[in-house]
């Protein structure tokens, strides 16, 4: 189904679990801040709303997308973390810039989660407009802070248990 037709932010379907006892951080790029804030908001009440102590959660901010790879890299080599979960908003434009930063956004918090074993979460939007992006950070489409956090909940719960 095309996502132009539903809620992406819908869990109806399945058992999130539990919150309680894990530990998260929160990595938010200050880069397109409109968009970032409201994935900020939808992850920090998603994780309270499964559980999570607000005591439990950190969040730091780092300058934009790119950044996120190094604040979630020190975060878990400095904290006792079960989940990171990152969050940005890449916005095409007219250069290639954006090809560049999305592939190496993606790819670095990918190897951030290989080098500490530990669930790192991609809540990064990589949209062609303003538009799109706010459709998905609490618009028609959800709000993919949410999404991040369900997921950072599911991993953690995974870690935890093996």
């Amino acid at each position: 189904m095309s996502s132009s037709l539903k809620n992406l932010s819908d869990f109806s379907h399945m058992e999130v679990g539990r919150a309680e006892g894990l530990k998260f951080a929160i990595v938010v790029s200050q880069w397109n801040a409109q968009v970032t804030g409201s994935l900020l908001d939808g992850a920090l009440r998603s994780l309270q709303q499964h559980g999570a102590k607000e005591t439990d959660i950190e969040v730091v901010q780092v300058p934009g997308s790119y950044e996120l790879i190094s604040g979630a890299d020190i975060i878990l080599r400095n904290r006792e973390i079960d989940a990171v979960i990152c969050l940005g908003c890449v916005i095409q434009g007219e250069t290639r810039h954006f090809d560049f930063i999305c592939d190496a956004v993606a790819n670095g918090i990918a190897n951030v989660s290989i080098k500490y074993n530990k669930p790192v979460i991609f809540g990064v939007l990589t949209t062609d407009n303003l538009e799109q992006a706010m459709d998905r950070a609490g618009g028609k489409h959800g709000n993919k802070g949410e999404e991040a956090a369900v997921t950072a909940i599911q991993m953690g719960i995974i870690a935890k248990q093996h």
